[in-house]
């Protein structure tokens, strides 16, 4: 199985393009990729600054709702893949950046709220369906870029917010039109390659040593929930609504 991304390594900047089309949603095997990945770019020494971004429709539509609903035992291997990817981001000791276009789900949240520098595309927008999907979402790496009740009224609702409101409340560093998305990440990037490695590093291991909290530890209490979740047959008749195209009947 080819890989579900594109790797390329510039001047200590690596690119990691997701390429999974057609909206970029992960089954378990490629969240399990794009970790052990991540982790790889972590720890070579030719890259000082990662870039996430994301060819296609979108960002990341998060994970493949039809793998989960042919076997909702799945979810342990997602919860897993998951769990680790969004770890290789935050605590990656190389600074990344995620770079953000048209729509961010699930995972994609998961990825964002993980990262150290948000830009994106003025057609963003930020959304955690799962209550609509028989889950439950990241709500930590969630409230990582929003305050507490704004991640609530989306949490509850399933509603979107654009990429000027994510920019208003402080999660996003730009906001550009799409054709300039990944030339704004390359600056920024640039900037921080172009500082001492060691400095960086230590600045970004302070930095998540001084967090509220441990996010990984807070991820991985919601991901108790989404397992709870998965044993109710609300979740069992959400997901196959979603798949069969039409309205969930409770």
């Amino acid at each position: 199985m080819s890989k579900p991304f594109n790797i390329t390594i510039d001047n200590g900047v690596a690119e990691m393009i997701l390429n999974h089309p057609p909206v970029n949603a992960f089954d378990s095997a490629g969240w399990f990729a794009i970790a052990e990945q991540i982790d790889a770019l972590g720890v070579n020494e030719q890259v000082r600054v990662i870039i996430i971004a994301a060819s296609g429709k979108g960002f990341c539509a998060g994970v493949d709702i039809k793998e989960l609903a042919a076997d909702p035992g799945k979810i342990v291997d997602v919860n897993k893949g998951n769990y680790e990817t969004f770890r290789a981001i935050h605590r990656n000791p190389k600074p990344v950046i995620v770079a953000l276009h048209s729509f961010v789900l699930g995972g994609g949240i998961g990825m964002a709220g993980a990262a150290d520098i948000l830009v994106a595309s003025e057609c963003t927008r930020f959304g955690v369906p799962e209550i609509d999907r028989g889950a439950m979402g990241g709500g930590a790496h969630l409230q990582r870029m929003f305050p507490v009740q704004k991640v609530r009224y989306m949490y509850f609702t399933g509603e979107f917010i654009d990429a000027q409101e994510a920019y208003r409340l402080g999660a996003v560093e730009k906001v550009v039109p799409l054709e300039e998305l990944l030339p704004a990440a390359r600056e920024i990037a640039g900037k921080i390659a172009a500082k001492s490695p060691a400095m960086v590093k230590l600045a970004k291991e302070a930095l998540t040593g001084i967090e509220d909290g441990n996010l990984e530890d807070k991820y991985r209490w919601e991901q108790g929930f989404t397992l709870e979740a998965y044993t109710m047959g609300d979740s069992q008749e959400s997901r196959d609504a979603f798949v069969e195209k039409r309205e969930a009947d409770f």
